[in-house]
C-alpha cells in the first residue's frame, strides 16, 4: 500500500502535464482520458481509504466517495453526446462536490480534537442538501443558470452557461467551508487540541492547496477543472495524517501505560490488583526515549531495518557485510542514519531500548490477560 500511495503524486504530475493551461475552446480529446484517469484513480482511493481506516469512519468514507463521484460526473460531462445527459453529468459532479467540503470538515474536526454540537452534522447535511437542489435545478428551474446549452469542441463536451440569480449560493457555499477549516485549524493550534504542530501543517496544506485552486479557477481561464485533481491531493494528505495520527496515538497510549503500570499481587484476583511495575534497566531510559524509538522504527528504509533486526540478533559487523553483501562503509552509513532516528548513539543503548520495550509489552500482555480472567 505503501508503495500503491508512492506513486500517485506521479500520476498526478502526469494529468496535470496533460491537462495544460491553454484558453477555454482550445480543448483537447485528451481531457477525456485525463478525467477517466482521476476517476479511476479516485476509486483505488476509496478502496484504499476502505483497507487503511480501520474503524470504517464515516466521514473518511464520506470524503472519498465524494471525490469519485465528482470525477465520474466529469468523464461522463466530457463524453455526453447531448444536453439532457450533459446536465445529468454536471449533477452527478455537484453530488459530490456539496458532500466534499462537508466531509472535509467533519474530519478536520475530529482529527484537531475540537468538540462540536451532536446536531452540527445534520444541519450541515441539510444546508448541503438544499445547496445540491439548487446546483442541479439546471434543465428545469432558471435559477442556478439562466440559459444552458450545450457544445462539443475538439471531441470534448461541454456546457455553455449563462448564470442566473442563485448561481453565487454555490461559490458562498464554498467560501464558508474553507473559512470554516482555516479557523479550525488556527484555534486547534493556539488552543493546542491537535497532536503534533505537523498534523496542524498538513492539514492547512490540504486546505489551502483547494482554497488556491478554487481562487485560480476563477481568475483564470483554465481549460481542466482542476478541482478533480486538488481533491485527490487532499484525500492524500488527509489519509496520510490519519495514517500517522493513528500511529501517534497507538505509541502514546503504549508510553501512558508504561507511566500507569503498577505493582499488584499473584494470588489476587481483583482487577485493580493487575498491573505490573516497569522493569526499568537504566533512569535514562525515559516514556519520552521509548516514543521518539518507537515512532523511528517505523521510518526505517529497508536496509536500516534489516540492520537493526541484526543488531538485536546480535549480528556481528562482518556478519552483517557478508550477509547483505556490502562494505563496511555502507553499515557505518546506515547505522548512523539508524541511530539518528532511534534515539540512541551506540548499539548497546539500541538493545538495552528493545529489551525494554520489549519487556513492558510481555508485563502489559500478562497484566491483560490476569485482567481478562
Amino acid at each position: 500500500m505503501r508503495k500503491f500511495l508512492a506513486g500517485i503524486p506521479t500520476l498526478l504530475i502526469l494529468i496535470l502535464s496533460l491537462s495544460g493551461c491553454n484558453t477555454v475552446g482550445d480543448k483537447s480529446g485528451s481531457l477525456t482520458y485525463i478525467y477517466e484517469v482521476a476517476a479511476v484513480l479516485s476509486l483505488l482511493l476509496l478502496v484504499g481509504c476502505i483497507i487503511l481506516v480501520r474503524k470504517k469512519r464515516v466521514w473518511f468514507i464520506t470524503l472519498f466517495s465524494s471525490v469519485f463521484v465528482v470525477n465520474v460526473g466529469y468523464s461522463f460531462l466530457a463524453i455526453s453526446s447531448n444536453l439532457e445527459m450533459a446536465l445529468w453529468a454536471n449533477r452527478i459532479s455537484y453530488l459530490g462536490s456539496v458532500f466534499l467540503p462537508l466531509s472535509m470538515l467533519m474530519i478536520l474536526l475530529t482529527v484537531s480534537n475540537t468538540s462540536y454540537k451532536r446536531k452540527l452534522p445534520t444541519v450541515l447535511l441539510g444546508v448541503a442538501v438544499v445547496v445540491f437542489l439548487i446546483a442541479a435545478s439546471p434543465g428545469i428551474l432558471p435559477i442556478y443558470y439562466k440559459d444552458v446549452s450545450f457544445e462539443i469542441v475538439d471531441g470534448v463536451s461541454r456546457l455553455v452557461k449563462v448564470y442566473g440569480p442563485l448561481h453565487p449560493i454555490y461559490l458562498v457555499y464554498l467560501l464558508g467551508y474553507f473559512s470554516a477549516m482555516v479557523a479550525i485549524i488556527i484555534r486547534a493550534n493556539i488552543k493546542k487540541t491537535i497532536d503534533t504542530t505537523a498534523h496542524a501543517i498538513i492539514i492547512a496544506i490540504a486546505v489551502f492547496v483547494n482554497i488556491g485552486v478554487w481562487l485560480t479557477e476563477q481568475l483564470v481561464a483554465i481549460d481542466f477543472e482542476m478541482l478533480s485533481v486538488s481533491y485527490i491531493i487532499s484525500e492524500l494528505f488527509l489519509l496520510g495524517v490519519h495514517l500517522v495520527m493513528n500511529e501517534y496515538q497507538r505509541m502514546s497510549q503504549l508510553v501512558k501505560q508504561v507511566e500507569s503500570v503498577h505493582n499488584y499481587s499473584e494470588g489476587a484476583t481483583a482487577a485493580s490488583d493487575t498491573m505490573l511495575d516497569t522493569p526499568v534497566e537504566s533512569e535514562s531510559i525515559t516514556p519520552e526515549r521509548i516514543e521518539f524509538f518507537m515512532m523511528g522504527l517505523q521510518t526505517l528504509t529497508p536496509s536500516e531495518k534489516a540492520i537493526y533486526d541484526a543488531y538485536i540478533a546480535r549480528v556481528t559487523t562482518k556478519e552483517i557485510m557478508a550477509n547483505m553483501n556490502i562494505k563496511e562503509s555502507t553499515v557505518k552509513y546506515h547505522s548512523r542514519n539508524l541511530y539518528s532516528k532511534l534515539g540512541v548513539s551506540t548499539r548497546k543503548e539500541l538493545i538495552e531500548l528493545h529489551k525494554h520495550i520489549k519487556s513492558v509489552k510481555a508485563k502489559l500482555e500478562e497484566a491483560q490477560d490476569v485482567t481478562g480472567k
